[in-house]
């Protein structure tokens, strides 16, 4: 058995005094061997990401490490001073973070950013390093490598953005490659060559790999080892197939059993409501303009149509920069369509002014993929959910006693209205926003990519409320998203964009089972294979 990469016995990282927890992560032991991938995984909360943080000596000032050591080829990293840690970082230690807005600095162009860590850690002339950034940004399957260069954070998509902090983190081959949900903004193909980008690495440069992730399919493609953790504490860790196979601990068994499968359920009832949220013909085309002033239009979308009625869910997938979250912005005016006709029940909105946009505003809502950004920190929950609804004509007694009860329909306690978005977990930061959309009583709620951030048991969680939420009210659901499985378990139609355009659209199970178009079948080939069966706990 050769040396391992990393090592960590015993490691304990305290919490501050007055929580329930004494400790964010407490004897936690692993070793990870040169060109071997272990998969850490755990609800949100259970230490994955502060023991990564601890590895790369970028722990909160507030967390302590308290006992045990970690050791990279040898050298203690505990021990080592600032100076001696920021030469490991990018050159021995990389790091792929899972929000890479906020990893990239966003008044630098990309290419700069990489060419920063290059200067620091090389002696290679511009165009040595001009060259491997180039280089890296077409193995990481960035588009127009040379125009990516030049873009600002900004100017890309969400998965564009993780494909640039991918390529800092691997341009400079480290030893130890650590990846903190690397995935979660991708689409299944762009992950697929994410991941496949990883084994390459492994396989030239012998490096080890810590990836934290929620997504037991990148699980079962690519962990030689998996260790489950739960309230910072180490529940199983063991063979890839046998955590998945034959899970000791009744925790592990409750994540894999969250998994959704790709096997669409049988279809529901079709409904012959009336249609609450239409499209047709919607494009849109943006215009920039060059230093000379010369106007250059790029077509983002194109001929796209919808029809969703009450108690429907319709489903948009596509990779990064399809056009799903541009098609869903038009739908609901949060961009202004080039052109089409848009319907919110029977009144058409696609030309109407903002003033005139507002009093039906409360008609079509929305849930975004981070409640973080969409949740104003300043405000308690219980300021955030009735401002809606006094918006919209109901007095303040009659909006707090609706927040009241939509606390109990996310399964929230009513207390907690008095409390910040800050002092709840990821999950529970979705359940608030998704309260807040329905206290203006809408008849369509959009979610974009509204549980890709979420892990597995939590998701279903989520999944099971916004289907609860939407037999009760009849709503229309409009849900956009990269996770095939999640489509299939949800959605009773769905849409497949590609380059701005419907490729492909129809009943659920029939898309799934009988694709007709060459992009669906990529997508679909590229999704996670089935996780294998779980055998009995007396086998």
């Amino acid at each position: 058995m050769s040396p391992a990469v990393l090592s960590i016995r015993g490691l304990s990282v305290a919490l501050p005094m007055g929580g329930d927890r004494t400790h964010a992560v407490q004897d936690v032991s692993l070793d990870i061997e040169a060109g071997r991938t272990m998969c850490v995984v755990g609800e949100s909360g259970s230490g994955k990401s502060v023991m990564a943080t601890t590895v790369m000596g970028l722990l909160d000032k507030a967390l302590k490490p308290v006992a045990g050591e970690i050791l990279l080829n040898g050298e203690s990293l505990l021990n080592a001073s600032a100076m001696r840690m920021r030469e490991l970082r990018g050159q021995t230690l990389g790091m792929v973070f899972q929000e890479p807005m906020t990893a990239l600095n966003p008044v630098m162009t990309c290419g700069d950013q990489v060419d920063e860590l290059l200067t620091t850690h090389t002696r290679w002339p511009a165009a040595q390093r001009r060259a491997e950034i180039l280089r890296v940004f077409e193995r990481v399957r960035l588009p127009e490598p040379e125009r990516m260069l030049r873009s600002y954070p900004h100017q890309l998509s969400g998965g564009q953005r993780q494909r640039i902090v991918i390529a800092m983190a691997v341009i400079l081959k480290p030893a130890l490659l650590i990846c903190d949900e690397p995935t979660t903004a991708l689409d299944v193909t762009t992950q697929k060559e994410i991941l496949r980008l990883i084994a390459e690495l492994q396989r030239e440069q012998g490096s080890a790999v810590l990836f934290i992730t929620h997504d037991m399919g990148v699980v079962a493609e690519i962990a030689d080892q998996v260790l489950v953790m739960n309230q910072g504490q180490v529940v199983e860790s063991a063979a890839r197939d046998e955590v998945l196979r034959r899970p000791r601990a009744d925790y592990t068994r409750q994540l894999l059993s969250a998994v959704p499968a790709m096997t669409p359920p049988p279809p529901r009832p079709v409904a012959t409501s009336a249609v609450q949220l239409a499209g047709q013909d919607v494009g849109k085309t943006y215009v920039t303009r060059d230093w000379l002033g010369r106007s250059r239009p790029t077509v983002a979308l194109t001929q796209a149509e919808l029809s969703l009625r009450a108690g429907e869910t319709v489903g948009i997938v596509g990779e990064s920069g399809s056009g799903k979250s541009t098609f869903a912005r038009c739908l609901i005016r949060l961009i202004d369509p080039t052109s089409g006709h848009i319907h919110w029940g029977d009144a058409e909105v696609a030309t109407r002014t903002e003033p005139q946009l507002r009093p039906l505003r409360h008609r079509v809502q929305v849930v975004f993929q981070d409640p973080n950004r969409s949740l104003n920190p300043r405000r308690t929950v219980g300021q955030s959910l009735i401002e809606g609804a006094m918006n919209f004509g109901q007095t303040k007694d009659q909006a707090q006693a609706l927040a009241a009860e939509l606390m109990q329909q996310v399964r929230l306690p009513v207390e907690a209205l008095k409390r910040y978005p800050s002092q709840f977990s990821g999950g529970q930061r979705q359940r608030l926003a998704i309260a807040r959309a329905l206290a203006c009583k809408p008849q369509v709620l959009v979610a974009d990519e509204a549980v890709s951030a979420l892990d597995v048991s939590v998701q279903a969680q989520i999944l099971k409320l916004l289907r609860e939420v939407q037999d009760r009210l009849g709503l229309g659901l409009l849900f956009i998203t990269h996770d095939l499985r999640v489509a299939a378990q949800l959605c009773d139609r769905v849409i497949v964009m590609h380059q701005g355009r419907m490729v492909e659209q129809g009943p659920t199970a029939q898309v799934y089972a009988q694709p007709t178009h060459d992009y669906t079948r990529r997508l679909l080939d590229a999704a996670p294979a089935p996780l294998p069966a779980m055998e009995p706990l007396h086998a």
